[in-house]
């Protein structure tokens, strides 16, 4: 009895080619997950390093500052991504501590805005500003563009703390050659209808001024780099 003939080698071909169709369509979705160098070379990564006013403390994730200027960014044509290194309560010891995790997420460009909790501490200013200079000293050795964010001290620490505090931004600046953005809450501190009831943090309407009015100097700091 004849039996049919089987052709083995179209049934070879055929199942050789049901392979290389899905090595191919494996390794295409494969690559759509890597970044396109294109846009890696574009893309920047902003980190705030600070404290609440960063965190956006008592605010909706979505109201927050980090939120808030990565959206006025964009809207600006800016290809930014910010990253979230704000800790409710950090003073600057704590920002300097945590630096190196914080660098983990790999920032282009930094904002350091921290000091405010020394300042509500009554803390020493000369302490702050060591603490500072050595967050400054490891981002320039990092090669980071670096904004530097001031602070003014709480008025009811009298005139000697508020001079030797408030001096220590300007001349944290010099010394590392950083742009200075002299008081991160500039038009808002002070303002009832800007600020939370505990007339600390921003309200989202405060927010939303501390942003339009830091903008032009982190745009010029995204330009660098």
């Amino acid at each position: 009895m004849n039996m049919p003939s089987l052709d083995l080698s179209a049934v070879t071909e055929e199942k050789w080619g049901r392979r290389r169709l899905l090595g191919s369509l494996l390794a295409l979705g494969f690559m759509q997950l890597l970044p396109s160098p294109l846009k890696a070379q574009g893309a920047k990564r902003l980190l705030i390093l600070g404290d609440s006013l960063a965190a956006g403390y008592g605010l909706p994730t979505n109201k927050g500052f980090v939120v808030r200027l990565e959206a006025a960014l964009k809207a600006a044509g800016e290809d930014v991504t910010v990253l979230n290194g704000g800790v409710s309560g950090d003073t600057s010891a704590g920002a300097r501590d945590r630096l190196d995790w914080a660098l983990a997420d790999q920032p282009t460009h930094v904002i350091v805005e921290i000091g405010a909790n020394d300042g509500l501490r009554g803390l020493e200013p000369k302490q702050m500003e060591a603490n500072i200079d050595q967050i400054l000293t490891k981002l320039k050795a990092a090669k980071l563009p670096t904004l530097l964010a001031g602070m003014l001290a709480p008025p009811n620490l009298g005139k000697d703390y508020a001079a030797a505090f408030n001096s220590a931004f300007p001349r944290l600046a010099e010394k590392h050659a950083v742009p200075l953005y002299p008081f991160f809450l500039d038009g808002v501190a002070a303002e009832r209808s800007l600020n939370q009831p505990d007339g600390i943090h921003p309200n989202e309407a405060g927010v939303e001024e501390v942003v339009r009015r830091i903008l032009p100097a982190v745009r010029q700091l995204l330009s660098q780099g």
